[in-house]
């Protein structure tokens, strides 16, 4: 029997750093590097000023890069700018943390989400009508002529995912999607993204501070510490058998249903700078 051979990259990210301000900048991210297969869910988790954020923004072209190399199928994504962006890197499409930053508030739902299927349409792919996708982010088709102000939050940010996916995108960067839903329904929403991307097998980077969910979604875990990646691996064997402080720092801070859940010894903000260097490089691991 031949051995399977693995996948090719959707999105490639070597060496990247993003930095802020002028001479005296800040590197927010810090020699960051990942690749995500088609139809894998990485998770990207870290404390809120971790560079997260900032990755993401890089990995889709609104924030440039100070170096490093982003590569989706092998194309550079470039910054974004005053130009209408090429076609095939509408493949890429981001959730916001924030439904209201990115819906329009003077179009209905089924415009914003028809906006999404334009983006297909360029690519030479079917689509399907607003209604499918808000069926699949579980939302009634009643809901196409309404705005977004007319919506709760939580519906809003499903009408933000099914815009999305309604341009059949190779990757989805997701920056903290589900923090602005209910705790119910957090799970279901995190499952029902991480399904449609298996079936379409396009690529997604999960950003988030829920490690529980991330525990239930990701294939691969990738642990942000002060602007670097300190460990990475497959999810179950980063959560059974963490290797950097910071990691276990973390995991020791999940809450758990009996009440033993406890906060770390000291809290991430104020962990010993050493952490940094510990692991020099970053600790990428497989069974």
């Amino acid at each position: 029997m031949t051995e399977q051979q693995p996948k090719r990259p959707v999105l490639h990210v070597a060496d990247l750093v993003v930095e802020y301000g002028g001479r005296a900048a800040f590197r927010a991210v810090d020699g960051v590097s990942f690749d995500i297969a088609p139809g894998e869910v990485l998770a990207l988790v870290g404390e809120s000023g971790c560079g997260k954020s900032s990755t993401a923004r890089a990995v889709i072209g609104m924030e440039k890069p100070h170096s490093g190399t982003v590569l989706y199928r092998d194309r550079s994504v470039q910054p974004l700018g005053l130009r209408t962006r090429p076609s095939e890197l509408t493949a890429i499409q981001m959730v916001f943390q924030d439904p209201n930053s990115s819906l329009n508030p003077r179009i209905r739902v089924a415009q914003q989400i028809a906006a999404g299927s334009r983006a297909a349409r360029a690519r030479s792919l079917d689509t399907e009508a607003p209604s499918h996708w808000l069926n699949a982010v579980g939302l009634s088709p009643t809901l196409e002529r309404r705005y977004p102000y007319q919506l709760s939050g939580g519906q809003r940010q499903r009408v933000a995912i099914a815009r999305a996916l309604a341009a059949r995108p190779d990757l989805i960067v997701a920056d903290e999607p589900i923090s602005a839903l209910d705790a119910s329904a957090q799970a279901s929403v995190a499952a029902m993204m991480r399904e449609l991307c298996v079936a379409a097998d396009a690529a997604m980077l999960f950003i988030s501070h829920d490690l529980s969910v991330v525990r239930l979604m990701a294939d691969r875990v990738a642990v942000m510490y002060r602007g670097r990646i300190v460990e990475s691996g497959p999810t179950p064997l980063v959560w059974e058998q963490p290797v950097h402080p910071y990691t276990t720092s973390l995991l020791a801070a999940i809450p758990h249903p009996d009440g033993e859940g406890v906060l770390p010894a000291a809290p991430a903000s104020e962990a010993p700078a050493s952490w940094s260097s510990e692991i020099p490089e970053a600790l990428e691991r497989t069974r």
